[in-house]
């Protein structure tokens, strides 16, 4: 069950909300002392998208489908593990709260919850994510997190300095907001893919290329707020069915533009196993000083 006392904002009215479990009349809620009130979703996580919603285009259920048995097949336990190495040792060793920006099905979160349990810094932790059908999947993942619906270039329904790690896995960035959340010492860890990642299934099915200078982007979209600490690349070579491989491409941006049914017969001509390198680069910041140049 997630903490009851979580930074949460009413997106509604910005005062805290309070986390109140489930009752026999109805599911855990969200409330806020202006009366405002979310009830959690049967599947265990809470929408907080007012009024219109959001105009990006959130992944459907067969793409987070694919992305869960891919992710639970542990292919990519290498990364969460170096993320959650590069993280927990930051953390205080008491009432550390997470944020998982764009947390999608939870595999990553859930790493880093048992690596600060194991090393004695037992965090809570908040889930965003903008797809209700990942969520469902990360709220039975990680029952012990909150987990929100939410459109990430929003400002975020979260106290301000009272988060102490911010984690962005292959999801967007807003750096002004995390810099808003993070407590000061606080630290933001963002997962991005380099150069070579995936060339080869990239190459049969149509998934996008990495672009060139996305290092660069990355770091002055970050400049004005945070500072770099360490960056770390992890190198994890693949070695999968031609199932599998499928559910890889499909899970990410090509899901949005091609069904898993299209990528699988590219793959067809593919040799089996389907061999192929991830790429990855871990880049670890902290918030710049108010007032540094």
């Amino acid at each position: 069950m997630p903490s009851a006392d979580l930074p949460l904002l009413c997106p509604v009215c910005s005062r805290p909300l309070e986390y109140l479990p489930a009752e026999a009349t109805h599911q855990p809620r969200l409330s806020c002392p202006e009366g405002h009130n979310f009830d959690a979703a049967r599947q265990g996580y809470f929408n907080l998208l007012v009024g219109k919603g959001t105009p990006f285009e959130p992944d459907s259920a067969a793409m987070v489908a694919s992305r869960f048995a891919f992710l639970g097949n542990g292919h990519y336990a290498p990364l969460a593990h170096a993320l959650a190495s590069a993280v927990v040792p930051l953390l205080r060793e008491e009432g550390a709260v997470v944020l998982d920006s764009g947390t999608g099905t939870g595999h990553y979160l859930r790493e880093i919850l048992d690596a600060a349990a194991t090393a004695g810094r037992p965090a809570s932790a908040i889930g965003l994510d903008i797809s209700k059908f990942a969520l469902r999947r990360a709220a039975r993942l990680n029952p012990e997190a909150v987990h929100l619906v939410w459109d990430i270039w929003r400002p975020l329904p979260v106290a301000e300095n009272s988060v102490d790690a911010v984690t962005v896995v292959f999801a967007p960035r807003n750096p002004e907001e995390f810099a808003r959340v993070l407590r000061p010492g606080g630290v933001l860890a963002v997962v991005t893919p380099r150069p070579g990642h995936l060339a080869g299934i990239a190459a049969v099915t149509g998934m996008l290329g990495i672009e060139e200078g996305k290092d660069e982007r990355l770091a002055d979209a970050m400049a004005g707020h945070f500072e770099p600490e360490k960056s770390l690349d992890v190198d994890i070579p693949l070695t999968l069915g031609r199932a599998a491989a499928a559910d890889l491409a499909f899970m990410g941006p090509a899901g949005h533009h091609l069904d898993r049914d299209q990528i699988a017969a590219r793959l067809e001509s593919s040799p089996e196993p389907v061999r192929d390198d991830a790429r990855f680069r871990i880049s670890v910041f902290r918030p710049r000083a108010q007032g540094a140049p």
